[in-house]
């Protein structure tokens, strides 16, 4: 019997390797590359963060480093980085969670009339009591005081236009802008009215300043900021799953407008908390959470929030130690930043072609 012919061996096609920037696995940072570079990115962060801190302290004393008089003066200035810290935190988490719940990464929370509602206040003091009216408005019950009426506000705005059958975050934002723009112009109003010298210390309020932050406001502003920060830095994965949207958040089992009014009410506690304790910082949120987005190169809120936080001290407190030590002009710093904000806010929408 003729044996059969014998079958030619084959072996499997060998495919080159596709170049991914080394093992994928899924998650919010896939490659190895990808995670390579952000821990690359939060020690640069700390390492600044660190570097600029103890630049604040240490350019310009007049005392040895290490010295008894050294850490005197570093205790006095050292004040002022813990208003940064506290308004890096603040803006960067406020600003990033709200973007998130609104789906739009070109709009701030100071679209909700925070900074306006703040003008009016310190404006309507001056115009009905004086320059004396400033100081009525000094002190810790008043610091309560105006974190409360925000915080109020914005909840009785959430409230309304977020419950019924027709709720709305386009129209909430829309009536947020409006009522901010009505505050603003009865604060113009109020100012056109008022003397030279009423006017004059009234404008050194209308800036976000680090000689704002009274340090007797700390043991109630750094609690209220911890806690906000934290709840948002716990329900990070909810958030997650918020930014994917109504309907996908509803189909995964989520209550999204519950998820909606907790994030809004947390990111109203810190916005209060950081206009009440500085002033106005209208484009700072923005600038942050713009570089963040860059920076992290992730969707993941637990990993974006860290490098946002990092990124607004590094400017903030780059922006004063430059300003302070080198142009000896401490006061522009707010107006820098705001600067800044405002033309990588053009940029942005010159770029997208749409809000």
């Amino acid at each position: 019997m003729a044996e059969a012919p014998a079958q030619p061996r084959t072996t499997p096609p060998v495919t080159a390797p596709v170049a991914t920037g080394g093992a994928r696995e899924s998650g919010p940072l896939p490659t190895a590359r990808s995670r390579r570079r952000y821990r690359v990115v939060l020690v640069g962060l700390l390492v600044l963060t660190v570097g600029l801190g103890f630049a604040h302290l240490a350019v310009d004393n007049p005392m040895p480093v290490g010295s008894e008089g050294f850490w005197l003066v570093a205790q006095m200035r050292g004040s002022s980085l813990v208003a940064m810290a506290v308004v890096a935190v603040c803006q960067a988490m406020a600003t990033v969670s709200f973007q998130t719940v609104t789906n739009n990464r070109i709009i701030t929370p100071s679209i909700m009339g925070f900074e306006s509602l703040y003008v009016a206040v310190q404006t309507a003091a001056v115009y009905f009591l004086g320059v004396s009216g400033l100081g009525m408005l000094t002190g810790l019950p008043q610091f309560v005081l105006q974190i409360a009426l925000m915080v109020g506000l914005s909840l009785a705005l959430y409230g309304w236009l977020l419950s019924g059958r027709y709720a709305n975050v386009q129209i909430m934002l829309l009536i947020g802008i409006v009522i901010g723009g009505g505050l603003a112009s009865v604060s113009s109003f109020m100012r056109r009215m008022l003397t030279p010298s009423e006017f004059d210390v009234l404008t050194a309020r209308m800036f976000g300043s680090m000689t704002n932050a009274d340090p007797m406001y700390f043991p109630i502003a750094i609690p209220l900021c911890l806690a906000a920060a934290g709840l948002l830095w716990w329900r990070s994965r909810r958030l997650n799953v918020v930014a994917l949207g109504r309907d996908a958040a509803t189909n995964l089992g989520l209550d999204h407008r519950r998820e909606l009014m907790v994030t809004l009410f947390l990111v109203s506690v810190l916005m209060a908390v950081s206009t009440a304790l500085v002033g106005p910082m209208t484009f700072l949120g923005f600038l942050v959470a713009t570089l963040a987005y860059q920076f992290a190169d992730t969707h993941d809120h637990r990993r974006v929030f860290p490098v946002a936080v990092l990124t607004g001290f590094v400017v903030l407190c780059g922006a004063y130690v430059v300003m302070k030590h080198v142009f000896y002009a401490q006061g522009v710093v707010s107006i820098i930043i705001e600067l800044v904000g405002g033309t990588v806010f053009l940029l942005v929408i010159l770029k997208k072609g749409r809000l």
